[in-house]
C-alpha cells in the first residue's frame, strides 16, 4: 500500500519573509474595509501580516516611518497626502529602503507626477507591493538660516503661492477637491509685489520684485498644470520659477509666461536651473512645501540629492 503524503505548497523565498509597513493618516483613510482589503492584498501576494501605523496630530508620519524601518520592513508605504508622503521621505531617503505610495488626499501631487494610480487605493498597494523600484531626487531646504532641514518632493514656494495653500478653505476642499485652491488663488490675487534676490549654483544673484517664487522637483501642480515643464523627478536638477506680475492686467502675463514659455519678452514669468538656490526676501512670506503651509519665512536654502530615495510602483 502507497502512503500518500500530502505537501503543503512552498512559498518562495522571495516572499515568504516580506513585509510592508503602512504609515497611514486616518483622517484620510478610505475607511476600514481598506485595511482588511491590503491584509488580504498582503496575504494573497505571499506577504507577511503588515505594520500598520496611524500617524496623529501630534507626529505626521516621522515617527512611524522610523518604528517601520526599525522593524526591518521590505518597504513603507505612505498611505495619505503629502504631507505623509514628505514625512516617510524623509525618514526613508539615504536608506535604501523603498517607499511605495497609496495616494488618499487632496492634491497627490508626487503620485500625480509618477503616474500613480490616485483613484483606487487597492490598486496602488499592489503597485507598491509587487512593482519595481526607482531612484527619485529629493530636495532639502532650509528657513531662515535654521539647523533644521526640511524634506521636499514636488516644490516649494515662497509668496502668492503659499498664501493659497495657508488659506484654502477646508470645508470647500473636502467637497469640491483642488477646485477649492482655485477659489483662494482668486481671493488673493491682490497684492503687492516684494523684493527679492535669488541665486542659482552660489552664482551672482538676480534681484526682482515678485510675487511668489517657487522651486520645482517635478513638473505637475494641482489640477495638472505643468508650472515647470522642463523638471525631471531623477536628473538631479531644481528648477525655479518667478512670478513677477506688473500693471493692471499682470496676472494675464504670468498666464501667458507659464503657458507659452516660449515669449522672450515676457518679463513676468522667469525660469531657472541648478543644483542649489538661495532665496532672500525683504519682508517674510507664506512659505509652503509639497503644498503644506509652513509658516512664514524670508530666507530659504535649497539644495538637490539625487536619487537619494527609491519609490517603488509601476513605472515612471
Amino acid at each position: 500500500m502507497t502512503e500518500n503524503n500530502t505537501a503543503t505548497p512552498e512559498t518562495p523565498d522571495n516572499t515568504a519573509s516580506r513585509r510592508a509597513a503602512v504609515v497611514i493618516n486616518p483622517m484620510k483613510s478610505p475607511g476600514e474595509s481598506f485595511r482588511a482589503s491590503f491584509f488580504r492584498l498582503c496575504e494573497t501576494q505571499g506577504w507577511a501580516e503588515p505594520l500598520w501605523l496611524e500617524t496623529t496630530k501630534e507626529d505626521t508620519g516621522l515617527g512611524q516611518a522610523r518604528e517601520a524601518l526599525d522593524a526591518g520592513v521590505d518597504v513603507v508605504i505612505a498611505a495619505g497626502g503629502d504631507g505623509t508622503v514628505r514625512c516617510v521621505a524623509e525618514v526613508l531617503a539615504g536608506t535604501g529602503t523603498p517607499m511605495g505610495l497609496v495616494p488618499l488626499g487632496t492634491g497627490n501631487l508626487l503620485a500625480r507626477n509618477l503616474g500613480i494610480d490616485i483613484t483606487d487605493p487597492v490598486a496602488a498597494s499592489y503597485d507598491a507591493l509587487s512593482g519595481t523600484d526607482a531612484k527619485v531626487d529629493v530636495v532639502k531646504a532650509r528657513l531662515d538660516h535654521a539647523e533644521e532641514e526640511h524634506t521636499f518632493l514636488v516644490m516649494a514656494g515662497l509668496g502668492y503661492d503659499a498664501a493659497i495653500m495657508a488659506n484654502t478653505v477646508d470645508e470647500l476642499k473636502d467637497r469640491v477637491g483642488w477646485l477649492a485652491y482655485v477659489e483662494a488663488g482668486i481671493r488673493h490675487l491682490p497684492g503687492k509685489p516684494i523684493r527679492a534676490k535669488i541665486s542659482i549654483d552660489g552664482q551672482h544673484p538676480v534681484r526682482r520684485r515678485i510675487r511668489s517664487v517657487m522651486v520645482g522637483n517635478c513638473g505637475k501642480i494641482m489640477g495638472g498644470v505643468e508650472i515647470f515643464p522642463d523638471a525631471k523627478v531623477d536628473d538631479g536638477i531644481l528648477d525655479v520659477v518667478i512670478l513677477a506680475p506688473v500693471g493692471r492686467f499682470g496676472w494675464l502675463g504670468v498666464l501667458a509666461g507659464v503657458f507659452g514659455r516660449n515669449n522672450p519678452k515676457n518679463a513676468s514669468v522667469e525660469y531657472f536651473a541648478g543644483k542649489s538656490a538661495e532665496i532672500e526676501l525683504a519682508h517674510e512670506q507664506e512659505f509652503q512645501l509639497d503644498g503644506d503651509p509652513l509658516g512664514k519665512a524670508k530666507h530659504l536654502n535649497v539644495t538637490v540629492e539625487q536619487g537619494a530615495l527609491t519609490v517603488r510602483m509601476t513605472a515612471i
